[in-house]
């Protein structure tokens, strides 16, 4: 079984190096941060598109988990993220016990999961699917963390409930992160909160009068999108 698992890891690799693109990795280290100072600061990139990760993590989504979390540790960013697609799979694919091994699997290792992206296209397909029918004081945890890919974690995993017409953890979490000073944080709640409009907008502008003139620019940009020209200006006013 051992030799097994290395086979799988090292044809991975080996398959994601044959299809890097070293333009689009350029490409992609500019646009995800990685220079020093920024927040993806020292990620490294192959160059890879992400429907062609999801092939790969297709072909290799029998990986048991141990080797899954060694490739969620790995430095190249297409590595974790093809990792965390394999984690997707086997948590749909699975019930009970299994469900829970990967959800908690995954909040161990948070901090590997460290740019929009990775969160973005994991976090409400596992944690949020998880808590679906479960208490949510996790959530809470994470958006009080120091980290900002937990706190990311915390709104985004929020957009499974988004889309089950459930709204209370949304706007709690908003509120707690209007103070937070980082751009994605103010994007990740703006779109949330958009999403929630998108459902119920009532519910979005019942959040908005009460605290618009608190939220950050961009955030509040992010969850007036959708609405029509004057309502923008109305509270992009703010005064």
């Amino acid at each position: 079984m051992k030799s097994k698992t290395i086979c799988l890891i090292t044809l991975l690799k080996k398959e994601m190096k044959s299809l890097a693109d070293p333009i689009q990795a350029k490409i992609l280290q500019r646009f995800f941060k990685t220079g020093r100072g920024e927040y993806g600061e020292g990620d490294i990139f192959l160059g890879i598109k992400v429907p062609i990760q999801r092939k790969v993590a297709k072909k290799y989504n029998d990986m048991p988990l141990k080797d899954t979390i060694d490739l969620l540790k790995s430095k190249i960013h297409e590595h974790r993220l093809t990792a965390l697609f394999i984690l997707i799979d086997r948590y749909k694919r699975s019930n009970g016990k299994d469900r829970e091994r990967v959800f908690d699997l995954y909040l161990k290792n948070t901090k590997y999961i460290n740019n929009w992206d990775l969160i973005d296209l994991s976090a409400p397909h596992i944690i949020g699917d998880y808590l679906l029918d479960k208490k949510r004081d996790i959530l809470y945890k994470l958006a009080k963390s120091k980290s900002l890919w937990e706190k990311r974690i915390s709104i985004l995993s929020t957009y499974t409930f988004i889309r089950n017409n459930e709204f209370r953890d949304t706007l709690k979490i908003s509120k707690m992160l209007l103070k937070d000073r980082h751009d994605l944080i103010h994007k990740g709640v703006g779109w949330m909160l958009r999403e929630a409009g998108k459902r119920n907008q009532e519910v979005e502008e019942m959040f908005l009068k009460k605290y618009y003139k608190k939220m950050p620019r961009t955030m509040l940009r992010y969850s007036i999108e959708r609405f029509d020209e004057n309502k923008r200006k109305y509270y992009m006013k703010k005064d």
